[in-house]
């Protein structure tokens, strides 16, 4: 009777464990096959739409008589300019472009009412857990607040989407001040945001606010996450600024979360 019992404990066992090893197969095929037709996505829209590069002083927003400036190396970066024509139709949510330097990050970027649908949809509105790179809901492309936040999945192993992000976490490319660089090109602008935070923190909202009461406020909310930072940049910063925030996962319990600093913007005159 106990040979009995035990060996229908070892069937459930095995039938269990067979059960969970199928499970996870098949989430790791559909991982797999979702950040392939993720990327496959992207490189289609890169063939049919043209990212240029613009050299152009743009509006300086930097104090030209100042002598030592940490910003005066970043003058001569150039912008980038897309047309966003082309990537309204084929999704009119479309709002802009994002590169961000040292890293893979070259993508469309959509906005929706809520900042729900993006999480589990791609760039033509398909399922996908995926996902794509889409702006806060409560911002603006065109008309920055102070913290513009845009974000993206960080899909393990692989750079699609905000997954080589990670970079900005090593000091190899932290030395290389060229890649402190975050270039956007909307409908009527194009930035560039200068990196000046680079961290892990625990799956909170706090560096997400968006509006702020008085500049003092935003001032200890900008020490706030330039102190949390894992590099120190050097970056000067007031009330007076505007930000770009990037945000992803890092695990299931913490968020990489990524600042920059607006140093440049050229208004399109088409």
């Amino acid at each position: 009777m106990k040979r009995k019992i035990k060996k229908k404990v070892w069937i459930f066992c095995f039938i269990g464990i067979a059960f969970v090893t199928a499970f996870c197969l098949f989430n790791l095929l559909l991982w797999h096959f979702e950040n392939k037709k993720s990327e496959k996505l992207n490189n289609e829209i890169l063939d049919n739409v043209i990212v240029d590069e613009i050299k152009d002083d743009g509006e300086a927003l930097i104090d030209n008589n100042i002598e030592e400036d940490i910003y005066r190396k970043y003058f001569d970066v150039s912008l980038i300019d897309v047309d966003l024509n082309e990537l309204k139709s084929q999704n009119n949510d479309s709002i802009g472009w994002i590169q961000v330097m040292g890293t893979t990050i070259n993508y469309p970027v959509v906005q929706s009412s809520d900042n729900e649908h993006y999480l589990t949809h791609d760039f033509l509105n398909e399922p996908n857990n995926g996902g794509w790179i889409f702006l806060d809901y409560r911002n603006d492309i065109n008309n920055l607040e102070y913290n513009t936040i845009i974000y993206g999945h960080r899909r393990f192993n692989t750079d699609v989407m905000f997954g080589s992000l990670r970079n900005t976490l090593d000091e190899d490319w932290f030395n290389n001040y060229n890649n402190h660089i975050i270039k956007i090109s909307a409908t009527g602008f194009s930035y560039v945001f200068q990196i000046f935070s680079a961290y892990i923190t625990t799956n909170e909202n706090s560096y997400l606010q968006t509006d702020f009461a008085t500049k003092s406020e935003y001032e200890e909310f900008l020490k706030m996450i330039q102190e949390r930072s894992k590099f120190d940049f050097e970056t000067e910063l007031n009330g007076d600024d505007k930000i770009i925030t990037l945000s992803t996962c890092h695990n299931t319990d913490d968020r990489l979360v990524v600042h920059g600093k607006l140093i440049k913007q050229v208004e399109k005159t088409n």
